[in-house]
């Protein structure tokens, strides 16, 4: 099915032109007859499904040809977007404004970390559609910069993420202040639709429809996996020797903490490569910059965790790297739907060692199948010396000292004996 047969408003399909859209995906074939005709839905969809141009058009859609309600002023946003990330706030914001580009519709985001007087005095030009953080949205809605009586549209962009963050309260503050689940059309949108997401959509819905975007393998059909099963000290060489190997035009690589993605960036980078970091020390405005290079090109690479694992909507990310397998089963799958997006293919490489490997049962009942396996042949670890000693990674403060990792001739951890341990199926330890 293509846009053109949905009858949009002429203003709002030429913004979908202008983004290239021409046919629906299997998601928005599912929801958008339903949304359109004003009901409520509570969707499970993989990522890359094309669940935000969904919410979007169907807001558009109808705030283009209803009216608003009578006694709304421009303090009244008509329709409130609420979404776990600033990073997923962003995108969702870049997207919206493309698709009301030919519309007189108002946009505003809202989201921590940058300049809260100028977000703030933004308001005073009128808004129509809101996208914002929980923290951001609830701190103005307490000032009274705005007012819910009168939202025609609510969107809970990944539900699900909401209670893993912690935001659960606040989502509920925000839900009490809207117009009552039967004056209002509500979108709920998740990875998975578990019992306390449903739980949340039945409280402040109208009779939500369940709608789920694909059947079968939760992961993206166009992903190809394999795992190595290495100790902790091989894995950076290894990540250097496939990088290297591979054709990795856009790669994302995920570790668990946010030093073990410091140290890796900090050494990849005088290894050569152009990256930057995702971690919580990085002010706002850097975030928003690397990010913008990694999509630009500028920088090949992107190390970060799991905080860049839900949400972000990158196109063309060739490779994902799991440096650390994901303690939680479900992030296996958000991290490795980074790629082969939208119909495209990619290649999601995952490292088992002696310290994450524990999860890797969970991940395979979870996917449920196993994911097939590489060997380790040993000159895959001869990865020499670092290039550039004094290179350092976006989001990294130069004053970085050199690390043991680098100074050991590419053996990140190769400390007390110099040795290095055999490849392979990990020796069994107390955790």
């Amino acid at each position: 099915m293509k846009f053109s047969e949905l009858n949009l408003p002429q203003a709002l399909q030429q913004g979908i032109d202008d983004l290239g859209y021409t046919d629906l995906t299997d998601v928005q074939e599912k929801a958008l007859p339903i949304t359109l005709s004003g009901h409520d839905v509570a969707a499970q969809g993989r990522t890359g499904t094309g669940k935000t141009a969904t919410f979007l058009i169907t807001a558009m859609s109808r705030l283009l040809r209803e009216p608003p309600k009578k006694g709304r002023t421009k303090t009244h946003p008509r329709a409130l977007i609420i979404a776990p990330t600033r990073e997923l706030v962003g995108q969702i914001f870049d997207d919206a404004k493309t698709l009301a580009k030919h519309s007189d519709l108002k946009l505003h985001a809202v989201f921590g970390g940058v300049d809260y007087e100028k977000q703030m005095k933004a308001f005073d030009s009128g808004v129509d559609i809101l996208i914002g953080t929980p923290g951001r949205l609830i701190d103005y809605l307490k000032k009274r910069v705005y007012s819910l009586d009168l939202t025609e549209m609510l969107v809970i962009d990944e539900a699900d993420r909401m209670f893993d963050l912690g935001f659960i309260k606040d989502l509920r503050f925000m839900l009490r202040r809207l117009p009552k689940f039967n004056e209002r059309q509500s979108l709920m949108f998740s990875a998975t639709l578990s019992h306390r997401v449903l739980e949340l959509a039945y409280e402040h819905m109208n009779s939500p429809q369940k709608l789920r975007a694909e059947d079968g393998d939760i992961t993206a059909s166009g992903i190809e996996e394999w795992m190595y099963h290495t100790s902790m000290d091989d894995k950076f060489p290894l990540l250097v020797h496939l990088l290297r190997t591979h054709t990795v035009k856009r790669g994302m690589i995920f570790i668990n903490e946010k030093r073990t993605g410091e140290r890796v960036a900090r050494n990849l980078a005088r290894y050569g490569f152009r990256l930057g970091i995702l971690s919580g020390d990085v002010r706002q405005k850097k975030r928003m910059r690397i990010l913008e290079d990694f999509i630009s090109g500028k920088l090949q690479l992107l190390v970060a965790t799991d905080v860049a694992s839900r949400g972000l909507h990158i196109d063309n990310v060739t490779h994902v790297f799991n440096y650390d397998l994901p303690e939680d089963a479900e992030n296996y799958v958000h991290r490795i739907g980074r790629t082969a997006r939208a119909g495209a293919s990619g290649v999601a490489i995952s490292f088992s060692c002696e310290r994450f490997c524990f999860g890797l049962p969970d991940i395979e009942a979870y996917i449920k199948r196993s994911i097939p396996l590489r060997s380790v042949d040993p000159e895959m670890l001869d990865i020499g010396k670092p290039t550039d000693p004094q290179a350092t990674a976006e989001g990294l403060g130069k004053e970085d000292r050199l690390e043991q990792t680098a100074r050991s001739g590419g053996k990140p951890g190769g400390g007390r004996s110099g040795g290095r341990r055999r490849s392979g199926p990990p020796r069994n330890r107390r955790r």
